[in-house]
């Protein structure tokens, strides 16, 4: 009997994905990222900014002491994470808020669910896909995004993303505005 996909996907199929962080890749989604914080979101990473501090790089440490975690900017109505020298704030050799979450036992503890989920997007209708290059006209030029990359199917590399996303009511209720 066929396991059920935790969230059907509509490139199910074709789409391939494979995270080469550290094997090849070294963050590069984390250039220029700006995910968006729900109010629950902020107020963990708030809570334990004590903490995250510490493994901040000093220029993005003294922008978040300075001004925040969010800047004034907004994208689908949530605030974004800043960025300095072209990375997001929280990017030091890896994502620091997984690594914090990793080392707790939940890798998406502190992680903006934006990041956590990716490649996985919701469609405004209800439907999920993979981020593919030439899939609904998917602007970002990641290599990772190359249906070419990677041999490893997309379902089997995202299961835990798959199931995270499957359990969030929040972007179902965005998407049905």
């Amino acid at each position: 009997m066929p396991t059920r996909m935790p969230l059907p996907l509509l490139n199910a199929k074709e789409a391939t994905f494979e995270c080469t962080f550290g094997r090849g890749c070294e963050g590069l989604c984390c250039r220029n990222g700006r995910p968006g914080l729900f109010d629950d979101e902020r107020r963990r990473i708030l809570k334990n900014l004590r903490r995250i501090l510490p493994l901040l790089r000093p220029a993005a440490r003294r922008l978040v002491e300075k001004n925040g975690v969010v800047t004034r900017r907004k994208r689908e109505g949530l605030p974004l994470v800043p960025v300095v020298d072209g990375w997001c704030v929280f990017f030091n050799e890896g994502c620091v808020l997984h690594k914090l979450g990793a080392e707790e036992g939940d890798k998406f503890r502190y992680k903006p669910v934006q990041c956590s989920l990716f490649p996985l997007l919701p469609d405004g209708e209800g439907n999920w896909y993979v981020r593919q290059h030439g899939y609904k006209d998917e602007p970002w030029d990641l290599f990772c995004l190359s249906p070419t990359n990677s041999n490893v199917p997309a379902v089997e590399s995202l299961k835990e993303e798959m199931a995270l996303a499957a359990t969030l009511s929040r972007y179902n209720k965005r998407d049905s505005r």
